[in-house]
């Protein structure tokens, strides 16, 4: 792709007919576009770099160093790495001016599957995963808001003399898990200087350069349980002889469905419970000491949330006691609730029209997928947003989902990524000062 063809293909006017920007001056947003432009070549390598170069969560030291020594050219004040996420990289950029701070977050990892799409640039990295071989692929499009994120700091670093306060461009390891948002977060990312507002954004099969946001919940809440269900192994001949967890299992995974059907208000937001693996036996005439039950509840509701939680473990208890088992039910990662404050999603919303035109800023639906992205709004005003990246030629509805080996991503909509960061940021840093 040439940047010509990238000019006429993503670019759009500075403004409406009949329309001002929203909050930056005039002369700052032109210079921002000459900016952004001018990056888009190398926008586009940086993206097919980390495309063909993945690496698994907390691992990502290769795409770690590239990030910090970039940022360190351009005048940062760069930090790699802090308790709980080693490879994490924060770049300090301080504008000219006094004035508040914006955060940009990206993550970084890739997810062990094994790319099935034909790319010049296609992955063949291969890691360890679970005890066993696999290939490695940004099939979640992270290597698209690595390359956006960069994009958005070398434009705004150009900028440094015309801006009032500063920018924390935060790339953060470990998204797919085990999380590295909430030991960021707990290390301080956020802090001296405190961060106003946070911004994301994640690539999704949306037409490309189309941007779909929504107020309040927007992604779900992700908690992960194991139950591990203990009876008593007897000859499947004589299951009196014996406490049979296969059974108690399969109640509980039964029972777990009345959660959602009979005790969550689901006229105020949706949830979903959900078995995933139920392993247990190696034989068609044993059964078993135990059983194991792993499984998944998304929510959009934090009091909702809690309440899942605590029926999970007592379902799972009281059956199992009630036949003579144990069960023990624990709790893995757990993803809050992706929400984005309503005051500063209705004061940038004009911003994201204006970068993507009218016509392609769209209210989406709740989504049951889940982002840690969410530690950072639960201790500043943020707005997490999609944007669109299936060809115009392919029908979006159709389109290879994220995680896929097939996912695929149109690098049209990685201007209007960068744009999209850019501008939410020097519009938010000139707004009026009470502006969330």
């Amino acid at each position: 792709m040439t940047l010509r063809t990238l000019r006429l293909a993503t670019l759009v006017s500075l403004t409406f007919p009949g329309a001002a920007f929203a909050q930056a001056p005039a002369t700052v947003a032109a210079d921002a576009e000459r900016r952004i432009e001018a990056g888009l070549r190398q926008v586009v390598t940086w993206r097919r770099d980390f495309h063909q170069h993945p690496e698994l969560g907390m691992q990502e030291t290769r795409t770690s160093k590239i990030i910090a020594d970039h940022l360190r050219s351009l005048g940062l004040e760069v930090q790699v790495g802090v308790p709980g996420a080693p490879t994490a990289v924060v770049g300090v950029l301080k504008g000219a001016k006094p004035g508040r701070v914006v955060g940009l977050r990206a993550d970084m990892d890739g997810l062990p599957v094994t790319e099935q799409v034909d790319l010049p640039f296609k992955s063949t990295a291969r890691a360890m995963w679970n005890g066993a071989e696999t290939g490695v692929m940004h099939a979640c499009g992270h290597d698209n808001h690595m390359a956006i994120l960069l994009g958005a700091a070398t434009a705004l670093a150009g900028m440094k003399d015309q801006l009032p306060g500063t920018v924390k461009f935060i790339f953060q390891p470990a998204e797919e898990g085990p999380g590295g948002a909430e030991p960021m977060v707990k290390a301080g990312v956020l802090k001296n200087p405190n961060v106003d507002a946070v911004f994301g954004l994640h690539v999704f099969p949306f037409p490309a350069g189309q941007i779909v946001y929504r107020a309040g919940p927007l992604m779900a809440s992700a908690d992960e349980f194991t139950i591990t269900i203990t009876g008593r192994q007897t000859h499947g001949a004589v299951p009196w002889g014996g406490v049979d967890p296969i059974v108690i299992g399969a109640q509980i995974v039964t029972a777990f469905q009345s959660i959602v059907a009979r005790q969550v208000n689901i006229a105020e937001a949706p949830a979903v419970v959900t078995v995933g693996k139920f392993a247990g036996g190696n034989r068609s005439n044993i059964i078993p000491d135990s059983v194991e039950l792993v499984g998944t509840i998304r929510a959009f509701d934090e009091g909702e949330r809690a309440k899942i939680r605590e029926r999970v473990r007592a379902i799972a208890t009281n059956y199992a006691a009630a036949s003579g088992a144990t069960a023990k039910v624990e709790f893995g990662l757990g993803y809050p609730v992706t929400k984005n404050d309503p005051a500063l999603t209705e004061r940038m919303v004009p911003t994201l029209k204006r970068v993507a035109g009218e016509a392609q800023v769209k209210v989406g639906a709740l989504t049951g997928t889940a982002e840690d992205f969410s530690y950072f709004q639960q201790d500043v005003p943020g707005l997490f947003f999609f944007l669109g990246v299936t060809p115009p030629s392919q029908d979006a509805s159709k389109a290879a989902l994220n995680h896929s080996p097939l996912f695929f991503a149109d690098e049209t909509a990685l201007p209007v990524g960068v744009r999209a960061l850019t501008h939410l940021t020097i519009d938010y840093l000139f707004g009026p000062a009470t502006a969330r």
